[in-house]
């Protein structure tokens, strides 16, 4: 090759090179760029959950699509110790079980406390007020959730308290429907109706087994008899006379929401415990779940 010939092929390179040198500098501006962006967005602020079962690993991936990191405690780990690493959560939603809770609420830090959520079957004031809890964002969930199920939610959920927004937001980005409830009446409304709910049909089901539509179909006078047993448990742990002909006809609406709902669950046996512990605490009869339990020993 001649001198001219090499000399243009050296310039043609360079030119080639001064070219990509352009194109990955642009790149790198543009990558540069969006890493700037990406990671100088205010980041939301963190969520804990205490308990990681079916419940709350719904409600971790609703408030993860909604953007907020979730530090989740799980059995075994130091409340106290935890907390000092997150002092200002958005929320501290606890999610363990109804027998776990008394306990998991005694130890709660206290710039913890005005923080909390609840979401517990058989949830009512004098559970928090006990702990003197004044606010806590209540969760009257109705979705269904089994291991290795989607969650099915063919009524709607309800929510009260400080973090109503925030959990209505979640819910929403799972598809799951929530509704803000107007104020505490509503809400204490809210949570008889789902004990009486999920107390009948469990305790009933202990009787008959089959779907909620069969048990009032078919066994209408034992599910009338234990739901007005219930109601006068849950009177006398609210301290209130409560409309009775109004949560009945709630338990039959939620009863024709959801007709396939099976009545029985493994908590069962534990939930007519509870009910005659309550039931011998108010001095009250209940002869006919003391007669599922004598059929139904645990």
């Amino acid at each position: 090759m001649d001198g001219g010939g090499y000399g243009c092929l050296l310039i043609r390179d360079a030119s080639i090179a001064q070219a990509g040198c352009s194109v990955l500098y642009k790149n790198w501006r543009f990558i540069a760029t969006l890493y700037k962006r990406i990671f100088t967005l205010p980041m939301k602020t963190p969520i804990v959950i205490l308990g990681i079962g079916e419940l709350g690993g719904v409600f971790a991936r609703g408030f993860l699509r909604t953007g907020h990191p979730v530090y989740p405690i799980t059995r075994g780990m130091d409340i106290e110790h935890e907390a000092a690493q997150i002092p200002e959560p958005e929320l501290v939603l606890v999610t363990v079980g109804e027998d776990s809770l008394q306990p998991i609420l005694q130890q709660i830090p206290r710039y913890w406390r005005s923080r909390l959520g609840l979401l517990q079957n058989e949830l009512l004031p004098r559970y928090w007020e006990a702990q003197a809890i004044a606010k806590p964002t209540v969760i009257s969930v109705w979705f269904d959730k089994k291991p290795g199920i989607d969650v099915k939610s063919p009524i709607p959920s309800a929510v009260y308290g400080p973090a109503a927004n925030l959990i209505q937001e979640a819910l929403a980005s799972l598809d799951i429907a929530c509704h803000r409830l107007v104020d505490e009446q509503q809400l204490l409304f809210t949570l008889v109706l789902k004990n009486l709910y999920i107390l009948t049909v469990n305790i009933a089901g202990l009787e008959t087994n089959g779907t909620v539509s069969e048990l009032w179909r078919n066994h209408r006078e034992l599910a009338e008899q234990v739901a007005n047993e219930i109601l006068d448990i849950q009177e006398y742990l609210t301290g209130r006379t409560l409309p009775r002909k109004c949560l009945l006809q709630g338990l039959l609406d939620a009863f024709d929401l959801d007709p396939a709902h099976r009545c029985t669950g493994r908590s069962a046996p534990q939930r007519l415990r509870r009910a005659l512990e309550h039931a011998k605490q108010g001095g009250l009869a209940a002869p006919v779940l003391q007669g599922i339990q004598t059929r139904h020993p645990l």
